[in-house]
């Protein structure tokens, strides 16, 4: 079942979308209390955002571990997201989101860069690009945290200004 919520945040308000799934809780597999596995995290206006659907439920309790985190990272005090994400995407997008969620809070790096780090050319630097503008969870996965080779901030889909405000707040030197 997809169920979803909104947060508001300094960012604007969050939609975050999310596959509602029963937990077993005892060696024989009977269901137990649900999770939500996260499959979006969208701002207003921004490119390929989600679209809240007509079969969606509203059902803010099921993220409540998420949005704390959330809550966290915005205050200052969480530094690294610990939330079980959906695998959708291609096997190449999926290298460089994995490539993204190692970039140390606080730190960017240039989109060559995370190229070599995955093993790829700098002629594929563009693909990392694509991928990166195909992340479906912002601040989440930390796209925000690649620049453009000069250190310029390129390449956000929520917003540069967003993208400037998130490394502000994780004390990054641009």
């Amino acid at each position: 079942m997809t169920v979803y919520t909104i947060q508001t945040s300094p960012l604007g308000k969050l939609l975050l979308v999310g596959e509602k799934r029963s937990r077993a809780t005892t060696p024989a597999g009977a269901a137990g209390d649900a999770t939500v596995v996260l499959d979006s995290l969208s701002l207003p206006g921004q490119k390929g955002a989600a679209v809240v659907q007509d079969d969606w439920v509203y059902d803010p309790a099921a993220f409540t571990d998420i949005t704390s985190q959330l809550g966290a990272y915005f205050a200052g005090t969480l530094t690294r997201f610990t939330v079980e994400t959906t695998g959708r995407g291609t096997e190449f997008q999926r290298r460089v989101w994995r490539a993204l969620e190692t970039i140390p809070y606080g730190t960017t790096i240039s989109y060559g860069k995370l190229a070599a780090e995955i093993g790829v050319p700098p002629a594929a630097s563009r693909a990392v690009g694509a991928s990166i503008g195909a992340n479906p969870l912002l601040v989440v996965r930390p796209c925000h945290r690649v620049v453009g080779v000069d250190g310029r901030l390129t390449g956000y889909a929520a917003g540069l200004d967003r993208k400037q405000w998130l490394l502000s707040l994780e004390g990054a030197v641009l």
